[in-house]
């Protein structure tokens, strides 16, 4: 057995590649081996913005010789066919064998297949590797590149080791040989490194002043990073992107702290800490007091006689930067929101739907409405309309414009500086909130009113004009905008019925929109619940509400939860067979309740059955109608006995009409009553 160490050095590999393009090394080693027959184990897989590298152990030297039978036609059928069997096979018609099966002679081609070196099948599958390898994005170069056939790669490809057993295994790609020599650290060595084999790839690097192992790198960056903060009393503001970011920009990374200039801490931390990560990839520290300091780690890629001059380079680099981010804020404060907004009235929202101001627009009225009519959230609806109006405000200004990340929160950091009231800052500042599925959820009522509205207004426009998300598209955000109006109503415990919302949205009856929306809300929910355990079932039988589709979601959710703890119980499981069996009963029979009550002396089972209805239904009936879904489900858990009882020792369909007609009508009251819950019909089981 041995081990081979193939190595693709080549410029620098953008960092948000390296990950995918371990994952493409890996599959296409696999596919290239496992065509040639040959077994592969565990594979280790390095980057570095220079190289690729990948390490399988314990190969064979030589595949094993494989003898293979193929079953053919049989003998005497026609050329035409027996041809075609040895040209699919690779044998000629004197190599054939003809054998006996069922009593009929058949030809059968038997293939011998030598064993092959396994550095020869290396040797061809190293080319095919190169060009068959995906990125995101890919160059040619050189003279030859005026070809459409030449080699393409993510950057130019300058090197190839390719070592099985510490013996190089001869290949070309393009221009390239491959060999074991590679280059170390662009400063800390001069000239080629030899690799002798797969064992000591990582320690000759690293002696070269390259760390090949990316998670040894992020683990460098994180630990650093964290310790020199620490160093200067400060901590580090965690970012494991940035980490594994820099790991992916460097090959012997060297965390350093810097210091930038006081006056620049004017400006939002939001502001300095985007600035310092997207245009130079630096962490961020905070002081004891959990505020920005201004402080910032960067990464070298060099291990430097005299860091301070590595630090204040980076330095004046992050002050031009944040010189900028003062002034745009500085020039955004000399304009009000309510100046910024007018210029919405030239940026289009959609070519059906207007501009963003006549966004604005609608945003603005149904936040009135929900607070002032429809209570939900109860507050001022003077402040909720003016929050609205202001809130798309900040998209036309100058820090908006270079951080697009910071829409919202820089509206609710001018609007501070304003002196407009606290409400409205702090709900221009979190209108889009929820945007994932761990982001906090507003809960001031000027806050909720702004997010629901602006979501709302996403769904009902969009669905409107028909633009619907399909399975693998949602321009639009329409799912995430359905979430976060979901979390919205869970969190703040509101009861809205979206029939109303669209007619104040809408001004006009439009009971499709509605039904459209709330369809495709109740379907984001029972995705939601689902991951927290409630069943499929459960859901479609809570989203009926008197005969129809349940325009609250609150309503539905409630109902499913319900139904999860009482089906999960005995008397709930007991009750729910009872009622599939009356069930089955009434739509064998068709059997519709007529009503009527008959005079005869009814079976104790049946009496009690009777009297236990008679107190259930009006109880459950009384909870539903407070939204007291566990009582409702407490009170028909008491017909569960009487249910039990009855189908022992009543028959039902009695040659005496009279009774098969009470009895009958007895358990369509029965359905009916378990039915003011939940449609029970859908439940499976």
């Amino acid at each position: 057995m041995a081990d081979f160490l193939l190595e693709l050095l080549c410029e620098e590999i953008p960092a948000r590649m390296q990950k995918g393009a371990r994952a493409e090394l890996e599959k296409l080693f696999r596919r290239e081996l496992d065509a040639s027959g040959v077994p592969v184990g565990d594979l280790t897989i390095w980057s570095t913005p220079r190289r690729l590298a990948l390490i399988a152990r314990g190969l064979p030297l030589r595949t094993e010789a494989v003898r293979d039978e193929a079953k053919g036609p049989p003998v005497g059928a026609p050329d035409q066919a027996v041809d075609g069997f040895c040209r699919k096979n690779g044998v000629t018609r004197d190599q054939l064998e003809s054998r006996e099966v069922k009593g009929r002679a058949t030809y059968f081609a038997v293939i011998e297949k030598p064993g092959q070196a396994v550095a020869d099948l290396l040797a061809a599958a190293i080319p095919a590797i190169i060009r068959d390898f995906s990125w995101p994005k890919s160059m040619r170069w050189g003279a030859a590149s005026i070809s459409s056939e030449s080699p393409r790669w993510v950057r130019p490809l300058s090197g190839i080791i390719a070592l099985l057993d510490g013996e190089v295994v001869p290949c070309e790609s393009g221009a390239l040989t491959s060999g074991r020599t590679t280059m170390g650290h662009r400063f800390h060595t001069d000239g080629v490194v030899t690799v002798g084999g797969a064992d000591d790839y990582a320690a000759t690097l690293r002696d070269a002043h390259v760390i090949v192992d990316h998670e040894e790198r992020a683990r460098i960056v994180r630990e650093g990073a964290a310790k020199a903060a620490q160093d200067a009393g400060l901590t580090l503001v965690e970012d494991e992107g940035l980490v594994v970011e820099n790991a992916g920009l460097t090959e012997w990374p060297v965390p350093l702290l810097g210091r930038f200039e006081d006056d620049f801490l004017d400006v939002p931390p939001e502001t300095i800490q985007l600035t310092a990560r997207v245009n130079q990839k630096y962490f961020v520290c905070e002081d004891g007091s959990g505020n920005l300091a201004n402080a910032f780690i960067c990464t070298a890629n060099i291990d430097a006689d005299d860091p301070a001059i590595v630090v204040d380079g980076n330095r004046k680099v992050l002050a031009a930067r944040l010189a900028d981010a003062r002034f745009f804020w500085e020039v955004d404060q000399k304009k009000t929101l309510a100046e910024h907004a007018k210029g919405l009235e030239r940026i289009t929202f959609h070519e059906k739907l207007g501009t963003v101001a006549d966004k604005v627009d609608r945003v603005a009225k149904l936040a009135s409405w929900l607070v002032f009519d429809a209570k939900a959230p109860n507050g001022d609806h003077n402040l909720a309309r003016q929050a609205a109006e202001l809130s798309k405000a900040d998209l036309v200004t100058e820090m908006v414009g270079e951080f697009p990340e910071l829409q919202g929160l820089m509206g609710g950091y001018y609007a501070a500086k304003e002196g407009l009231p606290q409400e409205i800052a702090e709900a221009i500042k979190d209108h889009y909130k929820p945007v994932g599925q761990s982001d906090e959820v507003p809960t001031a009522p000027t806050s909720v009113a702004v997010s629901l509205a602006d979501k709302l207004d996403n769904l009902l426009s969009f669905f409107k004009i028909d633009i619907l998300p399909t399975g693998s598209k949602d321009p639009f955000a329409l799912r995430r905008a359905a979430l976060g109006y979901i979390r919205l109503v869970q969190t703040n415990n509101l009861k809205l019925s979206l029939d109303q919302v669209v007619h104040a949205w809408d001004s006009q009856p439009n009971a499709a929109l509605a039904e459209k929306l709330t369809g495709f809300l109740n379907d984001r929910l029972a995705v939601q619940l689902r991951d927290e355990g409630v069943r499929h079932d459960y859901i479609a039988a809570s989203r009926d509400w008197a005969g129809s589709v349940d325009m609250r979601i609150d309503r539905v959710e409630a109902r499913a939860r319900a139904l999860t703890d009482f089906l999960g119980s005995d008397n709930g499981a007991n009750l729910l067979a009872g009622y599939k069996r009356a069930a089955n009963i009434l739509k064998k029979e068709g059997w519709q309740a007529t009503g009527a009550a008959c005079d005869y002396t009814r079976a104790a089972a049946e009496q009690a059955l009777t009297d236990a209805l008679g107190e259930a239904a009006p109880t459950a009936a009384a909870a539903i109608s407070e939204e007291r879904f566990e009582d409702a489900m407490a009170a028909l858990a008491t017909l569960r006995g009487p249910i039990d009882a009855f189908f022992e020792d009543v028959t039902v369909n009695d040659d005496d009409s009279a009774k098969r007609e009470n009895r009958l009508n007895l358990l369509a009251g029965f359905t009916a009553a378990v039915n003011q819950v939940a449609d029970f019909s859908k439940i499976e089981g």
